[in-house]
């Protein structure tokens, strides 16, 4: 059994630069429409951090159309889930630019008690932005995807109530900041896990739901679409430490692609999702879920969503989020 999962993270661009308004509340408004005319939900990942900071220091003037963005969502049945990049939590305004404190780039690298400390002040945020004194988000997914090293960030996260984590992408490598998905590929649509996220534990403390991937030779990475959005992305100028750690990481012959509704084309999603229901005819009593991933930054081609949501729907494909998942399909029992 099949079930997609559409996760948003809601951000600018990593770097600091962008607008709220065009980079993130007008995409996930558009986004919306489309959804509600289809009559599913998505999982917006908001990242925390970087709305706080933009708050305290009123360096954006659509901050307060953003929290009532993410109320609305809350209040019409989207689930709210908790993104982080930590680097934002010392971030300073200066002439006009954020700088942000790339020491704490790696969540999962801090001391234990700082780790604490900004998943405490994260929810918090949430909660009052969403103004609900106890919310807890289920999911988590990291800033950059960076899940290792594991085990404290996932007892500190577990301790807060968090229950699913979605940064995982199978095949994954950043040889700059020591992620290593390529274990993970051994493993089924979801697993337990506690000491390292790449290895299932039946006892484990958290659940692993990854991004979909696809082993896929490199060339197939290279289309116009996802050349376009990357270049936005990088408009600043790489320095040449980062250039050797990206070519490093590229340089193989297979590399991940992420089910990513922003960056690939229709025929690119449904191909995909093909593949997957040819392996659940095979098996259609195993449990599917199948996370897409997209960024409000990035989402500029609403079209290829509407089509490859009426796709799901022509191949009966329910479309749910984590909450839904931890509530129906008893995938996270306490």
């Amino acid at each position: 059994m099949i079930e997609c999962l559409f996760t948003l993270d809601y951000e600018i661009y990593g770097n600091g630069e962008g607008d709220l308004k065009d980079l993130v509340y007008e995409p996930a408004r558009k986004l919306k429409q489309i959804f509600d005319q289809a009559g599913a939900k998505f999982v917006v990942f908001v990242e925390a951090a970087e709305l706080e900071k933009m708050e305290m220091g009123g360096t954006d003037p659509a901050i307060n159309d953003v929290k009532n963005q993410i109320k609305e969502l809350h209040q019409q049945g989207y689930e709210v889930a908790l993104h982080l990049h930590p680097q934002w939590c010392n971030a300073c305004h200066r002439d006009g630019k954020w700088d942000l404190d790339y020491k704490e780039y790696n969540l999962c690298t801090l001391p234990e008690n700082r780790i604490t400390e900004i998943i405490d002040r994260s929810i918090t945020y949430l909660r009052t932005t969403l103004e609900v004194s106890d919310y807890t988000p289920i999911s988590f997914r990291a800033g950059n995807w960076l899940f290792q090293p594991t085990m404290t960030v996932a007892k500190v996260l577990a301790a807060h109530g968090i229950r699913i984590d979605s940064s995982v992408f199978k095949g994954g490598l950043q040889h700059q900041y020591g992620l290593d998905y390529r274990r993970a590929a051994e493993n089924g649509y979801f697993w337990r896990f506690q000491a390292d996220v790449n290895s299932p534990d039946p006892n484990g403390i958290l659940v692993e739901i990854p991004i979909y991937t696809k082993m896929v030779p490199f060339w197939k990475m290279a289309t116009a679409k996802r050349i376009s959005l990357q270049q936005k992305a990088y408009s600043r100028r790489l320095v040449f430490r980062d250039k050797v750690y990206r070519l490093l990481d590229r340089a193989r012959f297979r590399q991940p692609l992420k089910l990513d509704f922003c960056r690939m084309t229709l025929n690119e999603l449904t191909a995909m999702m093909e593949d997957i229901l040819k392996e659940d005819g095979q098996n259609p009593e195993s449990f599917r879920p199948i996370v897409a991933i997209g960024h409000t930054k990035d989402l500029v081609d609403f079209k290829t969503v509407e089509d490859f949501l009426f796709f799901l729907r022509e191949k009966k494909i329910p479309v749910s989020t984590f909450k839904d998942i931890y509530k129906n399909r008893l995938i996270v029992p306490d």
